[in-house]
């Protein structure tokens, strides 16, 4: 494919004192954007709408360029869902900033009060690099919608999705506003050192950890959106046709590197010979329909580079080594970063298999026999990001969303929890720290502000203000037993 916007040279060499720069012109220019109207805002958000549709084909070239991502997913998991926020957050602005009125309790009669959002200033957003352009966007939306200043620090890993968000930046943006600074971990590791007012990070739980480390030095608030080992429950009720292709879907989009993918499945003993081969015709059908192999696929992304490439072979040469069997898939070719989907049985519970978030297309399966069971092996484990539940039982579905914690779910499908707007997303305990995604997303970058408003004069309070005498011993004696 042509690349109609990627070029892109070394990264730029951004010093400490230009970085503090930047941050002390946004601290200047956060000022002025707390008292902007909200038609403002908007503009700025359909003027983010309009170039991401003006540029579709530039950023399908960069992804294709950064993973040979298909165009097709780019515009699924990248484009559509950036616009879906966009256009949720511009329809529902005028509501989410309106003053929230609180109703009055009788021992505080007389007064008003109501909660009131404003921004909370300038923002970190470091990006991650498995959906690197939605991503950046998605925070970008909520912290503009709330009225921020930003820093945007996209991953080093997919170098033309970066350049493309700071070309797409100094062409919207006034840096004091909006500014894209690329580079490595040197360049986040400076960034942490400011006292921005909230940092948005997407990632790792091990990184996520460094970042709250150093947003503890200044108190800075903060959204962490990590991982881990999402699990998939098939119980005997479920349809297995369509549990496989939902399964399927949700573990190879973008090669299995999304932070809610099915990490293991875990079946009913009876019906798993049955899901396994509903499984294989699915990965045919969606990925080698012609029979060449899922390599010749242009469906099919890639692994985004060697590293992690050699992270996922080590998995599954390791697991392999352990007692698990190769159901199908297992070619893995080096030159192009290609992993097949990969099903294994019998994988070891100690192996790092069963242990590491896997973030890529390698799918160990588990047996149980009772719904306990199955909640006891999600359980033993760490919070997970997204829990899948495939049954035709509502008891059953009821049954397993009230016992494993998780930090969403779907029921009979995978991902799509994560394209609603409306759904706050994010994780508990490791899995991540605060909610995204429209209202949401937009309380993440604001201060609720609690205002009362009093009378002036006698008010009821003023009844127990000191000397405390015999009379005000009564009114707070009142106080406590009536309201």
């Amino acid at each position: 494919m042509e690349n109609p916007a990627v070029e892109i040279s070394a990264l730029p060499t951004v010093n400490e004192a230009a970085i503090q720069q930047l941050f002390r012109a946004q601290k200047g220019r956060s000022e002025a954007l707390r008292r902007e109207v909200i038609r403002e805002r908007s503009a700025r958000l359909r003027k983010l709408g309009n170039w991401i549709e003006q540029n579709r084909p530039a950023i399908q070239a960069a992804l294709q360029a950064d993973f040979r991502k298909p165009a097709e997913e780019t515009d699924l998991t990248e484009i559509w869902p950036s616009q879906i926020e966009i256009k949720h957050a511009i329809k529902h602005l005028r509501k989410w900033t309106k003053p929230r009125k609180v109703g009055t309790p009788m021992a505080l009669l007389g007064t008003k009060s109501w909660v009131q959002c404003e921004p909370k200033g300038v923002c970190l957003i470091i990006a991650p690099w498995n959906y690197p352009f939605y991503l950046a966007l998605d925070p970008l939306v909520s912290a503009l919608a709330a009225g921020n200043c930003c820093i945007v620090k996209p991953s080093e890993i997919t170098p033309h999705v970066a350049a493309l968000l700071r070309r797409m930046a100094e062409e919207l943006f006034d840096p004091a506003e909006v500014v894209v600074v690329e580079g490595d971990k040197e360049v986040a590791t400076v960034l942490l050192r400011l006292p921005f007012d909230h940092i948005f990070f997407t990632g790792s739980p091990a990184i996520g950890k460094v970042v709250m480390r150093a947003a503890a030095e200044h108190l800075t608030s903060v959204t962490l959106e990590l991982g881990g080992k999402s699990p998939v429950i098939v119980d005997e009720t479920a349809d297995l046709r369509d549990a496989a292709e939902k399964i399927v879907w949700g573990k190879c989009i973008n090669a299995g590197q999304t932070c809610v993918a099915p990490d293991y499945l875990l079946v009913h003993e009876n019906v798993k010979s049955d899901l396994v081969q509903h499984i294989r015709e699915a990965i045919h059908r969606f990925y080698d329909p012609a029979g060449e192999g899922v390599a010749a696929s242009a469906s099919y992304a890639r692994i985004v580079n060697k590293h992690h490439f050699e992270r996922l072979a080590s998995l599954l040469e390791e697991a392999q080594y352990q007692g698990a069997t190769v159901e199908m898939g297992g070619i893995v070719e080096a030159s192009q970063c290609f992993i097949e989907p990969t099903l294994l049985i019998g994988a070891a519970p100690n192996s790092r298999l069963m242990q590491e978030e896997i973030f890529g297309p390698l799918l160990p399966v588990q047996t149980f026999s009772t719904l306990m069971q199955a909640t006891s092996f999600v359980n033993e484990r760490p919070r997970p990001l997204a829990l899948y539940v495939f049954s035709g039982s509502r008891e059953n579905q009821k049954y397993l969303l009230q016992n494993i914690p998780a930090g969403g779910s779907c029921v009979n499908e995978t991902i799509l929890h994560l394209a609603h707007p409306e759904l706050p997303f994010g994780g508990i305990g490791n899995s991540g720290i605060g909610r995204a995604h429209g209202y949401s997303g937009f309380l993440a970058f604001s201060n609720e502000k609690s205002v009362l408003k009093q009378r002036t004069g006698q008010t009821g309070i003023k009844t127990m203000y000191p000397p405390y005498n015999d009379k005000v011993k009564r009114m707070i004696g009142w106080l406590l037993a009536w309201f």
